[in-house]
């Protein structure tokens, strides 16, 4: 698991209080993490400019939406987005268990309530983008081209 400081998941006990807990979580960010960013300047020095983020109206607020050509980019965390290799639903206590199930659900409704609306939904994991963001960026344009997007309509 990469995340030292969920540790607990694995279904050892806390260390800290419920009010210390809040604290921890509260400044786990949610949105603007580098790995978001990290997409956004990599998008811009390729010419893929035009979108905005966090787009509260559309479901699951997009992490990056660009709205003329109906792409939906969405960031997600290993751990908190349950994949297979960060996440043991087998082992983690079942706060963790509930929390990322009812996460990956949510997902499920953003990718279909957007599919209804006629957009096109990428997701990729975090560990993706600190792997090769470059990589990622070019999937996005690729799919940005297919939905009739060209460098110059920005």
């Amino acid at each position: 698991m990469r995340s030292s400081c969920l540790w607990q998941a694995c279904g050892m006990g806390d260390h800290l209080s419920k009010a210390g807990r809040s604290r921890v979580m509260a400044a786990i960010r949610a949105t603007n993490t580098k790995p978001e960013l990290a997409v956004r300047h990599m998008l811009r020095s390729l010419g893929a400019t035009g979108y905005r983020v966090h787009v509260r109206d559309l479901p699951g607020k997009p992490d990056i939406a660009f709205s003329r050509w109906k792409v939906a980019v969405f960031v997600d965390g290993a751990f908190w987005h349950g994949h297979p290799e960060h996440f043991n639903s087998d082992t983690a206590a079942p706060y963790w268990r509930d929390k990322i199930r009812r996460t990956r659900e949510r997902d499920r409704l953003a990718n279909d309530g957007l599919a209804e609306l006629g957009w096109r939904c990428l997701r990729f994991w975090d560990f993706q983008i600190e792997t090769d963001c470059l990589a990622v960026a070019e999937a996005i344009i690729l799919e940005l081209r297919r939905a009739g997007w060209s460098s110059q309509d920005d």
